[in-house]
Parts: structure tokens; sequence; C-alpha cells
């Protein structure tokens, strides 16, 4: 085979790795639940490429991402459910569906409208599907996924019991908890009760999510941006510590402190 633009050499070579006898006998051994943490991982490089600006690595992690699509579908077709082609069909009615504004008569919408729409029409979609016999999948808090990222989910779960009134009104009340939750867990170490007060982190977590929220931040995207924050100042540290001979092993506390100061002074 030679590599090609049409999606369905793609999904020849799919076939192809999947076949039993002559396909390659890693890909043959996989199934939806071993496929799922690549899936996973193939997501975050594409959003870090984006963080990058690296187009030319973006075009090549988004064919990673499509990799997974595709090995999923396929894994699907295998066993009678749906193959690749019905997962565009599906996506494709959905995009037609939730979008009147665009390829119906709901046309001339201000983007908050359009907003309102989307979520009126997810919701009878919700409604229209079978009841499941899990109530964690009937009630408000339903349909965030377990996999996601703890603060993305933790923000998600927070957007709907906010959306029925489940939610502070300002954010100092927020501010408020995350002191609460502090205060907790200084008490629990104070008294030796370590466990506690790592579970009582969990809570504080969440409630500095929930400040994000409240501040119109995405958690995530926030965090992603502290740690390229740390990364690039503790590297700083590292290059001068490497001008004076040490490394941080070699250094006090003191020493990288200061120097650590120096970093966030600089860029400013």
């Amino acid at each position: 085979m030679e590599a090609s633009r049409d999606i369905n050499r793609l999904i020849e070579i799919m076939a192809a790795l999947r076949t039993p006898g002559t396909g390659c006998p890693w890909d043959l051994e996989q199934n939806f639940a071993t496929i799922a943490p690549y899936t996973l991982e193939e997501a975050y490089e594409v959003a870090d490429a984006i963080a990058r600006n690296d187009l030319d690595d973006l075009r090549e992690e988004l064919g990673d991402l499509l990799l997974q699509v595709a090995f999923h579908a396929r894994m699907a077709e295998e066993q009678g459910a749906f193959d690749f082609g019905g997962v565009v069909e599906a996506i494709t009615e959905k995009l037609l569906r939730r979008h009147p504004h665009v390829f119906g008569d709901q046309r001339g919408l201000s983007a908050e409208a359009v907003e309102g729409l989307w979520q009126q029409i997810k919701s009878e979609e919700k409604a229209a599907k079978p009841k499941s016999k899990d109530k964690s999948e009937t009630g408000t808090l339903a349909g965030v996924p377990i996999g996601l990222p703890a603060l993305t989910r933790a923000l998600k779960l927070q957007q709907k019991a906010g959306k029925v009134g489940f939610d502070w009104n300002d954010p100092l009340a927020v501010l408020a908890k995350i002191r609460e939750e502090a205060n907790e867990i200084e008490a629990d170490i104070r008294s030796g009760k370590r466990d506690a007060a790592s579970a009582e982190v969990g809570d504080l977590l969440f409630a500095v999510a929930n400040l994000a929220r409240h501040l119109n931040a995405d958690p995530e995207a926030t965090l992603r941006a502290t740690n390229q924050k740390f990364e690039r100042r503790f590297a700083s540290i590292e290059r001068a510590l490497a001008a004076r001979g040490k490394t941080p092993a070699q250094s006090t506390l003191a020493e990288m402190d200061a120097l650590w100061d120096e970093a966030k002074a600089a860029e400013k």
C-alpha cells in the first residue's frame, strides 16, 4: 500500500492490520479498553501541539488521533456494531440537527442565542434516548464522562449543578469555602490526622476548580499554564546553577529560592 490523502486508504490499512493471520500481532490483541488510554494520550498530544503553536506537529498529532477513531471503528465493525462510515454519518447528522441557524430556518441568531439553542437541542436528544436503568445516567449530573481529567470533570459537574440552582452567586463565597477547606486541612495536620488531611485536599481542589469557573477560567487550562510557568522558571534555576558549576541537588533551598525570585522578576 501507498500513502494517500483519501480517508479510505486509512480504513483499508486499519483493516489489514486487524486481519487475522496476516495482520499485526499487537493490533490484533487490542480491544476497546486497551486502546482507550492511547486515545486519551493522543488527544492530549493534540492539545500540546496547539499550546506550543506547532502546526507541523499538530498535523501529525491529528493524524494519530484520527487513527484512534479508525481503530475503534474497525473493532466495532468486526463485532457487527457500526463502521467508520457510521461514525461519520452520526456526527454529520448531529451537526446538521444542532445547527438549524446554519442549515435550517433559524437564521440571524446571536452567539448567546446559538448556545442556548444548542443546549435545548441536546436536552431534546437526551429525552428522546431510551431511559437507562442506572439512575446515575438519568439525573442532573448524568453524561459527564468518568475518564475526563479530574479538574475538567469537576468543572462540568459544577456547571450542571449550577444550572439547577445549586451554586454560589458570588466568587467571594467560593473563596471563603476554599479558606474553610484549607483550615480543615491545617487542623487535621496539626492533629496528626494525615489521612484525613489527604481526603480534604480533594475537597480543596474541587473548591478551587469552582472558583476558576466563577472567574470564567478553565481550571485545566489554568493549571497547564502554571505547570509551564513552573517548568520555565525551574529551568532558569538550573541554568543559573550550571553557570556556577552546580546542580539543584548540590544547592540549598535558600539559594534556589533566590534564583526563583530572579526568574520571576525577569518575566515581569
